[in-house]
């Protein structure tokens, strides 16, 4: 009888199953599918590096980085590029203003030089300086964007920027879940312009610097690092089947039979999760359930010559006709992903398209490319990676969800949950639920006597 099980090795099973061994905590760690890493994909081939799901973390948050540098990971930043990004909108690739706060305007002189808005649309963003505060405890991104800057800086900014970041439809995330900062700025400066701007120079700025990092193989090396740390205590191809709570414990049914522990950490997808509390727990299986997941997809396409782009990429704005969400021009972003010569472009789908087949999102990646390019290309090579559970959607009341689902576990001691769905969908999130849940953990076997 292990002291605690932990059930999901993605990133936050990985993560909590570290913290316990450090902690000198008896545990295990079973994983449903045969690898580790959830995710977190990376494929090497023909000297290309393939990220199948996110390609980067961020450098201001620490928990990656630590990782990291706990395993003499080096991170490395992406290749330089000004500008960056784009935005594709009616017909022609826009580059992100300067001056961005998370995904709206920190600058006037960048709002006003940017091509993405029309003269009236700017000035309507520029009305926010004189609208009083908003008076509600959340609402959905449209909604404040339109309310605050105008439909048309929702649509042409926020909207790509939004969806790039949690896929599905950014029109409904709740900003006290997704971008709670930004609502915090509308409440302490009224103007969320004057806000943005203030907070930017407090900050300093980003540009010039590299924001993403990643490792010179991969992401992947860390998970690679993670499951060295862990291996003896891992069980791969080992999905839970069933959990029942027991006095003082629980017990976990898996095709190699039944185990049992004092502590479970559910580090699944929210789905899975519901599925195996709905035998004891309803009330957080009807919470867990009510937590959207939009499927996702990526596609990544070799080609044997230099295609005509710039920057690292490029996000499509709503209403241009393409299906992918955006693209990366992978060999710009990133050293040594791509032989010399070579170009590597990686699609991004979201949302009904990534429910497609892998022959048929292969497909459509090449066909909107070319649309795109505006002429014939043809990859010599291509990776299709579909995610069906994909991206957790922090809808308008996410937040007191989660509340009442940490009340509710409360009927459940020594369970505990991590997971992107939580408080975060970025990998240094990911890793920190996986981190307080082995925390929450330990105190639970601290407070628990030993029968």
């Amino acid at each position: 009888m292990a002291q605690v099980v932990v059930v999901g090795g993605g990133w936050a099973g990985l993560s909590a199953a570290l913290a316990l061994k450090d902690a000198g905590v008896d545990f295990l760690l079973l994983e449903g599918s045969p690898r580790l890493g959830g995710k977190v994909r990376t494929h090497r081939q023909e000297g290309f590096l393939v990220e199948g799901g996110p390609d980067a973390s961020v450098r201001y948050k620490k928990e990656v980085l630590e990782l990291g540098e706990r395993f003499g990971l080096e991170p490395i930043g992406t290749l330089p590029a000004k500008p960056a990004a784009y935005i594709l909108r009616k017909g022609k690739a826009h580059p992100l203003p300067e001056g961005l706060l998370q995904i709206v305007p920190g600058d006037l002189k960048g709002l006003a030089r940017t091509p993405l808005l029309s003269l009236s649309g700017k000035l309507r963003a520029l009305y926010d300086l004189l609208l009083p505060r908003g008076g509600k405890e959340d609402e959905s991104l449209r909604e404040f964007v339109e309310r605050r800057l105008g439909l048309e800086v929702f649509n042409a900014l926020v909207a790509p920027l939004a969806g790039g970041i949690y896929g599905g439809e950014p029109e409904e995330l709740s900003m006290r879940a997704a971008f709670p900062q930004l609502l915090e700025l509308e409440r302490k400066h009224r103007s969320l312009l004057l806000g943005a701007m203030r907070a930017r120079r407090a900050r300093g700025s980003r540009e010039g610097g590299s924001l993403f990092f990643s490792f010179q193989e991969g992401l992947s090396a860390l998970t690679r690092k993670l499951a060295e740390e862990v291996r003896e205590k891992a069980l791969l191809a080992t999905p839970v089947l069933g959990l029942e709570a027991l006095k003082g414990g629980y017990r976990l049914h898996t095709p190699r039979g039944v185990l049992e522990a004092e502590a479970v950490v559910l580090a699944t997808p929210a789905p899975q999760a519901a599925a195996l509390l709905r035998p004891f727990l309803p009330e957080a299986t009807a919470l867990l359930k009510g937590i959207p997941h939009t499927p996702a997809a990526t596609v990544s396409l070799a080609f044997a010559e230099d295609l005509p782009v710039a920057g690292h990429g490029l996000l499509i704005a709503k209403g241009e006709g393409y299906r992918a969400r955006g693209f990366t021009w992978t060999h710009q972003k990133w050293p040594g992903r791509a032989p010399e010569g070579w170009s590597l472009v990686r699609v991004y789908f979201s949302g009904e398209p990534a429910r497609l087949s892998e022959t048929e999102l292969a497909r459509v990646a090449l066909e909107d490319l070319r649309r795109f390019l505006g002429r014939e290309v043809r990859p010599e090579r291509t990776w299709v990676f579909r995610f069906p559970e994909g991206m957790p959607a922090y809808r308008v009341g996410h937040v007191e969800r989660i509340e009442r689902l940490e009340m509710a576990l409360l009927k459940a001691p020594g369970l505990f949950l991590a997971g992107n769905y939580l408080q975060g969908v970025g990998l240094p999130e990911v890793v920190r639920s996986g981190q307080r849940a082995a925390e929450k953990a330990q105190g639970y076997l601290a407070l628990t006597p030993t029968p």
